[in-house]
């Protein structure tokens, strides 16, 4: 989320939530070798195991949004989500900060955001489990709260509004929303589908997941807000503390280290050091020569292609977007011979010399 903060609460952000250089101690003993499901898998297992505390819906959400909302520039109000401004256009329902006293179900007050929509969970979110956890409930507007219902969220930019296909969160909130549902995911599985409160292409190596949340997590950047929820919600001995954190806010590049996709944010180069600067040429090629007429891929991104070239240029073989294991793919059956493999993602492409005896 791209806010502009004073300096002040900048400052004492950055002196309290440590997360430029290395992970924080919640994550002691966590393995970072792990790329793809199985890093996915165990980031889950994680955030489950450390849910601690059940937060009730009423009255707890309200008085943990009451904290974890809290405006930096006033301390009195919290943020609200899908809002940009503040009052000068006499239109309250796109207020971005409000009194953190005036919740409730009326015009003028604030709710409590589903960002992962109730109705939408298979089953039913309700208001316990899923349905109050609060690393994805967020105050908002009553009235956008209402405007947005159940819409699933959809590519548009500028502010936020309903769009062709669902509901656009706003340029400033889009990266937010993905990190919530990327952290809902792991945490409630199948009963929380990115692709379900989504639109857009789903992914080759995750049929769950979607590009446009992978998209919205590179384009916008954590926020301090983000880190003040994540760093109280993880702490358990807090009055409203769940004792999990949303992993994608500690790292936005877990994101990319998951499923591939555009490169977000990597704030702890410490562990993933160079990983931004992932080039095709990096992908292993094994064994090579094959013995075994099998030839295997490791790449750390998604491949869009994979094409098996003999050496008078005849196309032996092309896979269009492979379904890809823990970022790795096997081709097998393959002739005796010499041939040119390339790979393909997105923009970048690197071809490999490979010997299948």
């Amino acid at each position: 989320m791209k806010k502009i903060l004073s300096l002040t609460a900048l400052l004492i952000t950055a002196l309290s939530i440590a997360q430029a250089g290395a992970p924080a101690t919640y994550y002691n003993g966590f393995n970072w070798t792990l790329t793809g499901t199985a890093m996915k898998n165990a980031l889950a297992t994680k955030i489950i195991t450390t849910h601690t505390e059940q937060l009730s819906y009423t009255p707890g959400i309200w008085n943990a949004l009451k904290i974890t909302d809290k405006d930096p520039n006033n301390s009195s109000n919290v943020l609200l989500v899908y809002g940009w401004e503040n009052g000068s256009d006499g239109d309250v329902t796109n207020d971005l900060s409000r009194d953190k006293n005036s919740n409730g179900g009326a015009v003028g007050e604030w709710n409590r955001e589903h960002t992962y929509a109730q109705s939408i969970g298979t089953p039913d979110l309700g208001t316990s489990g899923p349905g109050s956890d609060a690393h994805h409930l967020r105050a908002a507007d009553v009235q956008r709260n209402g405007s947005r219902a159940s819409k699933k969220f959809a590519a548009g930019s500028g502010n936020s509004g309903a769009v062709t296909g669902g509901w656009y969160p706003g340029d400033n909130w889009k990266g937010d929303i993905a990190r919530m549902m990327m952290y809902m995911y792991l945490r409630y599985d199948d009963r929380c589908l990115p692709k379900n409160v989504g639109v857009g292409t789903v992914l080759t190596n995750d049929s769950n997941m979607i590009q446009l949340f992978l998209q919205w997590n590179a384009e916008d950047p954590v926020s301090a807000v983000e880190d003040q929820r994540n760093t109280y919600l993880g702490n358990a001995n807090n009055t409203y503390g769940q004792g999990n954190r949303n992993p994608f806010i500690d790292n936005p590049y877990l994101a990319t280290v998951i499923w591939g996709g555009p490169a977000a944010e990597n704030r702890w180069p410490a562990v993933f050091l160079g990983m931004e600067n992932y080039t095709l040429d990096q992908a292993a090629v094994y064994p090579n020569p094959s013995k075994d007429h099998k030839i295997n891929i490791q790449a750390k991104v998604a491949l869009d292609e994979i094409e098996l070239i003999n050496l008078n240029g005849q196309l032996v073989q092309k896979i269009v977007k492979p379904v890809m294991d823990n970022n790795n793919y096997t081709l097998s059956n393959l002739p005796t011979g010499f041939y040119l493999l390339k790979m393909t993602s997105d923009n970048q492409s690197t071809t490999k010399k490979v010997i299948v005896n």
